[in-house]
């Protein structure tokens, strides 16, 4: 058997042992989200920037219900800085649906559902007219947001509501004694076991996992293992043995992912299948690898082996644990793309108990390796692919396009997970990748130069991966605002100072200044001891607004820093656009000083 170095093989094993236990991390850290009674403090890996605190869904959004004449009046109060869908709402009694009537809310681009959509903001009333004049069960549903970026679960709630004496009362659940709904109507949360429904819902994973192969996101993958397959000269044992390996990456992958979210999913956390590219973390390392691997099948590196060959030799090699490897990575890649084929089977999955769920994602995990376990068990199917030759190496270098993509595909999910920085830190450790590939490429044969060239290598690695894996957003700056005139108006006519900053991303003197002076400790202790507000106007793009500022002092372009004292008749100083912290204390203090002095 065609096995490589046991030490290539163990690396292998620790790369992937690393991204289930990176999973496991993830779910032991998420079962605290909601582990104290009041605020909490998350460190999320699902697009939440920084350390922010967030309330528990039942203390951002509380509810008051009145009844009287046979109608329902419910009055939400919203926690500052969250809100209410509009659509998300749903009222029922016995399990009938409710017609309700809505205040008119606010619209706006979600982000979460991508669409523009009405929300509640502060508080909202609800009528709901021709309810039962004797008492009932009330069933409300409602799902909200925190601008900060948390997104709840849809929340359901159960009320007993007593319209003779004017109570309700929240209870844990639906109480029997009040459903009239038969059993076929009632939409629970934990499914009973049907063996019907179990069977149907595995033939549909394994359908599902089938055409997962057709999705653009494997694609680059299973191109690999196919490649491999076509110049392969092996017994038949042999590939039934590299049929099998891949399944079983395929299956245990998806058991893995799916272990990790019905646990998450237990703990309270509103996670999804796909979570794990929820994190910024995962997505890094497998952009990483998608990149290296393209530039592999493009010929402008030849990978060999150790950590420089991860990319490719865990997949491309001949040995079992790189079809393994290729089941692994292409499940992880392909779930994200399971949810628009598999969204019922995968929902009765959630509830079910925890070996019927996982025998789920089995099913699934299988499916996806069915065809290419096929292809090594059927001699036709086998025959039936090309004979190689100098057309594979063509392909080979044409598979590099769908791997790059891939990583454009990656980078744009990071972008919208943090912020624009991020890709911009994540593409210098690309570069840096390269750079360490081109340094291990060009090694003189002299064993000082090799030593030094490839510590040189491993720095240039370990930099990608710190870089990438360390980042973390920066947290909105209540001392700097968004400029606007309304605003610079608004705070002078209340006599308060003003510090203007205009700057743009692609000024580097601004940026400087921002790094040696404004951001620093004693600037913004200044600027907060003296009530300084600032203000921050960001030409990046084209804004008559700050055009029209800019002019106004005789400048064409940016940097401008403006520093407005609290009296409302005073004119703006001007500040050079080379900037120390020493200046703008020195003009801080020299204006705070006249103004006592005229106030004496």
């Amino acid at each position: 058997m065609n096995w490589v170095s046991k030490k290539q093989s163990h690396f292998i094993l620790t790369i992937w042992l690393a991204f289930a236990l990176s999973l496991l991390s993830t779910a032991s850290n998420a079962q605290d989200l909601f582990a104290n009674p009041g605020q909490t403090s998350l460190g999320l890996s699902s697009g939440i920037n920084g350390d922010v605190e967030f309330l528990r869904v039942e203390e951002a959004y509380q509810v008051q219900i009145h009844s009287h004449d046979n109608q329902l009046e419910l009055a939400w109060y919203i926690e500052p800085e969250y809100y209410l869908y509009k659509s998300k709402f749903k009222f029922s009694i016995n399990g009938q649906p409710l017609t309700a009537e809505f205040d008119d809310g606010k619209v706006k681009y979600d982000e979460y559902f991508e669409e523009y959509l009405e929300v509640f903001y502060d508080s909202t009333i609800v009528n709901i007219k021709n309810t039962p004049s004797e008492p009932f069960q009330l069933k409300v549903t409602s799902q909200g947001c925190a601008d900060a970026g948390l997104c709840y679960p849809p929340y359901t709630q159960y009320f007993d509501v007593d319209p003779i004496n004017g109570s309700f009362a929240e209870v844990d659940g639906a109480s029997p004694e009040r459903s009239t709904t038969s059993a076929q109507n009632t939409v629970a949360d934990a499914q009973p076991f049907s063996l019907e429904i179990w069977l149907t819902s595995i033939i549909f994973a394994i359908i599902g996992g089938v055409i997962l192969n057709l999705m653009p996101c494997v694609f680059p993958v299973l191109s690999i293992k196919a490649l491999s397959l076509a110049n392969s000269h092996e017994s038949k044992h042999k590939l039934h043995m590299h049929g099998w390996a891949y399944t079983i990456g395929c299956i245990s992958t998806f058991l893995v992912i799916a272990g990790v979210m019905l646990g998450l999913r237990a703990s309270g956390e509103a996670v999804g299948w796909g979570f794990q590219l929820q994190s910024p973390a995962v997505i890094t390392v497998l952009l990483y690898l998608f990149f290296l691997m393209g530039l592999s099948f493009s010929g402008f590196v030849n990978l060999g082996s150790g950590l420089m060959g991860i990319g490719q030799n865990s997949t491309q090699g001949s040995g079992l644990q790189h079809s393994w490897m290729t089941g692994a990575l292409a499940s992880v890649v392909a779930s994200p793309c399971t949810a628009p084929m598999m969204g019922a089977a995968l929902g009765y999955a959630i509830t079910q108990p925890t070996v019927v769920a996982l025998s789920i994602f089995a099913a699934l995990g299988f499916g996806m390796a069915l065809p290419f376990l096929l292809l090594t068990y059927i001699p036709k199917l086998a025959a039936a692919l090309p004979k190689p030759g100098a057309w594979m190496d063509t392909l080979k270098q044409f598979l590099a396009f769908p791997l790059y993509l891939s990583c454009v595909w990656l980078l744009w999910v990071l972008a919208n997970q943090t912020d624009i920085n991020h890709v911009a830190i994540i593409a210098c450790g690309l570069v840096a990748i390269s750079f360490a590939l081109w340094v291990i490429h060009h090694t003189p044969n002299s064993k000082t130069w090799l030593w030094s060239n490839r510590a040189v290598a491993l720095s240039s690695l370990a930099f990608a991966l710190v870089v990438g894996l360390s980042y973390k957003p920066p947290v909105k700056d209540e001392l700097w605002l968004a400029y606007s005139p309304e605003k610079l108006q608004e705070l002078r006519s209340n006599e308060q100072a003003v510090f203007i900053n205009l700057t743009a991303s692609w000024c580097i003197t601004c940026l400087a200044n921002e790094k040696v002076a404004l951001s620093k400790d004693s600037v913004r202790d200044a600027m907060e001891r003296n009530n300084i507000q600032g203000l921050k106007g960001d030409w990046t793009n084209a804004d008559p607004m700050i055009t029209d500022l800019l002019k106004q002092y005789g400048r064409s372009g940016v940097p401008l820093y403006l520093y407005y004292p609290a009296q409302s008749s005073s004119d703006a100083v001007i500040l050079p656009q080379l900037l120390t912290p020493e200046i703008v204390l020195n003009t801080i203090d020299t204006l705070q000083t006249e103004k006592l002095a005229d106030i004496k």
